[in-house]
């Protein structure tokens, strides 16, 4: 039997761990195909800024559910093009912020002058990355992940930055679809309810609530462990 050499064995083995870094990371690639191109991220905005959507998403529902209090401090990771923004900006008052997340400055422009429509004075808006959605640390209240957590190609990088930048009693509110939901293609959700909560405890989070939110969705909330 041909023998390896200890340094050629040490570059076998980075060569292995490097790949399964990549394989583990790239987790959301049939959910995020269409979001490659200018022209894929217009044809999902329309549908994120429909006027149906406050039927299907029960916007206000959501909000009164997080138990958002004036002057808190909220963001809306994965904002889009910022159609839950005037809901959380009415719930913290004059006194709170809501910050607009989102990787895609296209979407971040549509965001901004939605919250110019609406008049939302107290909206700022953020540009993240797929690895830390780059909130200020220990500076946020309620992080709201509406449709979004499927959408996340680094999800144990993405909360280990969130549990850095939510406060010692600060919550993560998720809003998710169920794996296999309807009008959904079959590989769209990567996780059913039960191993996106284990993946979530998983990374220093500990569910505190979960109930249906629509036919097709669940909400769970979870607070920094």
């Amino acid at each position: 039997m041909k023998k390896v050499s200890g340094a050629r064995f040490q570059v076998l083995g980075i060569g292995v761990l490097a790949a399964c870094v990549l394989l583990s990371g790239q987790v959301a690639k049939d959910a995020n195909e269409r979001y490659q191109t200018p022209e894929g991220r217009a044809a999902i905005a329309r549908g994120l800024s429909s006027p149906e959507r406050d039927a299907q998403q029960k916007p206000r529902e959501l909000v009164a559910a997080m138990g958002i209090k004036p002057g808190m401090v909220v963001a809306d990771v994965g904002t889009g093009t910022g159609y839950m923004l005037p809901f959380l900006s009415e719930a913290v008052g004059s006194g709170g912020r809501v910050l607009g997340e989102d990787i895609f400055p296209d979407f971040l422009a549509d965001a901004r002058a939605r919250a110019m429509e609406h008049k939302l004075g107290n909206v700022d808006f953020v540009l993240g990355t797929e690895t830390d959605p780059s909130l200020p640390e220990d500076g946020v209240n309620e992080v709201l992940a509406l449709d979004t957590y499927h959408h996340w190609n680094y999800p144990e990088k993405m909360l280990a930055a969130l549990h850095r930048e939510l406060r010692d009693s600060g919550r993560l509110v998720l809003v998710e679809f169920h794996k296999g939901a309807h009008g959904l293609p079959p590989n769209h959700i990567r996780l059913d309810e039960a191993d996106v909560i284990k993946e979530i405890e998983a990374n220093h989070f500990r569910l505190v609530s979960k109930h249906e939110h629509t036919k097709d969705q669940y909400m769970a909330v979870f607070e920094k462990n």
